[in-house]
């Protein structure tokens, strides 16, 4: 099938992106580690030895960020539906987390230690049809709240990514209801263009 004007144009732009170039210079598996490392230089996520979740982790770009600054004595375990890459310090569970059989994974890897940090930078497969899209892209922001408040300990954080729309208010206030500290960021390595923000909360009620 021909690439639509539109495709062809996003891969010119990520091509150009000072960025996309960045992470193959540095190492890192894309982009969007640079939103995680300067959300995480301003709100100082990462503690040494701490377990982190990552989900919605491939291509690995936040897991590798996450294992680096946890060290050796911490842990990070990275969910996705799609297959990643081996990474060093990280144990990867392949599936959906809503599964009895991956959460049954994900208990067997945490072995009884909290959870001090859950990140989410999970969107879905764009259809082009901007209101389904951003219901999806709601609906699993829900869905890693939940996550988030289930395994969380009382002190633990969580960083979303969501999307700027319909359902967004009604998100950001429930995230207050369940949490004693929410604010917004909005990284540079996120494109001006896109609605995109992260959300990042601590201290469960």
């Amino acid at each position: 099938m021909k690439p639509s004007k539109t495709s062809k144009q996003w891969m010119r732009e990520h091509v150009n992106d000072p960025f996309v170039q960045l992470a193959k210079k540095e190492g890192y598996r894309s982009r969007a580690a640079y939103k995680l490392l300067e959300i995480d230089a301003k709100d100082h996520l990462f503690r040494p030895g701490a377990v982190v979740v990552d989900l919605g982790a491939t291509p690995g770009g936040w897991s590798q960020i996450a294992a680096d600054r946890v060290g050796r004595g911490g842990k990070v375990i990275a969910l996705d539906l799609l297959p990643l890459d081996p990474l060093a310090g990280v144990d990867f569970i392949q599936g959906d987390f809503r599964d009895e059989a991956v959460l049954k994974q994900l208990e067997d890897l945490l072995q009884g230690k909290p959870v001090g940090l859950v990140i989410s930078d999970m969107a879905p497969n764009m259809s082009g049809i901007a209101s389904a899209d951003q219901a999806r892209a709601m609906h699993l922001a829900e869905l890693a709240m939940e996550f988030a408040l289930e395994h969380l300990e009382p002190q633990g954080s969580f960083l979303v990514k969501v999307f700027q729309g319909e359902g967004f208010e009604d998100y950001l206030k429930l995230m207050r209801s369940r949490f004693a500290r929410v604010v917004t960021r909005k990284p540079k390595a996120s494109r001006d263009r896109s609605s995109e923000l992260y959300l990042l909360a601590g201290g469960k009620k």
